[in-house]
């Protein structure tokens, strides 16, 4: 008789996942250049540059092809200036790789645009995945007033190239508050790639 082994459980709890294999936090000052008023990213700076902006717990199994990473990001309600809380964003190392988001809690939206700079969003609310396609640079959003905390998952050999959108002058299209609603408005220092 053969042996019956149990593989890894993951389990989402109030202080992140469950058997993870990693776990990053992003600071306020780790997101320096990434929102369009610097001042009034200065302004915040000079107040709570050690405040936890977004955190990720991670299960990496592998770096095989065929092989899925799976994890929680919780990303917390703010703004600097005009603009709503964001994670960096990236573009994945293989374009061709593809990712999904399966919103828990909170309000967000899923930041998308392609390589000649067309935008696309997905609202995140909780129930809502978010599918995002290969060669789509894309980043979190938190337009609430609570965490927004989304499930990911996409192929472990993706890799993740995060200077794309630095190098651009940031996405095109920035997620800001008009009168309590989110709104995109085109981004000043954007750059066409």
């Amino acid at each position: 008789m053969s042996e019956v082994r149990s593989g890894p459980e993951l389990v989402v709890t109030p202080d992140g996942l469950t058997n993870r294999t990693g776990r990053y936090e992003k600071r306020l000052a780790d997101l320096d250049g990434l929102f369009a008023d610097a001042g009034a990213f200065a302004a915040r700076l000079a107040q709570e540059a050690d405040r936890v902006i977004y955190h990720v717990d991670e299960f990496r199994p592998s770096e095989a092809a065929g092989d899925l990473i799976t994890g929680i990001s919780t990303l917390s309600p703010g703004k600097v200036g005009d603009e709503f809380h964001m994670t960096r964003g990236h573009i994945h190392a293989q374009h061709d790789r593809t990712e999904i988001y399966h919103c828990l809690a909170g309000h967000g939206l899923m930041l998308m645009e392609t390589l000649d700079g067309q935008t696309v969003v997905t609202e995140l609310r909780p129930g809502v995945i978010a599918y995002v396609p290969p060669v789509h640079i894309h980043r979190s959003v938190n337009v609430g007033d609570t965490d927004l905390v989304t499930v990911f998952c996409y192929p472990a050999d993706a890799g993740q190239d995060y200077g794309i959108i630095a190098r651009a002058g940031g996405m095109r299209h920035l997620a800001v508050d008009d009168a309590g609603e989110w709104r995109l408005k085109e981004n000043p220092n954007y750059v066409a790639r």
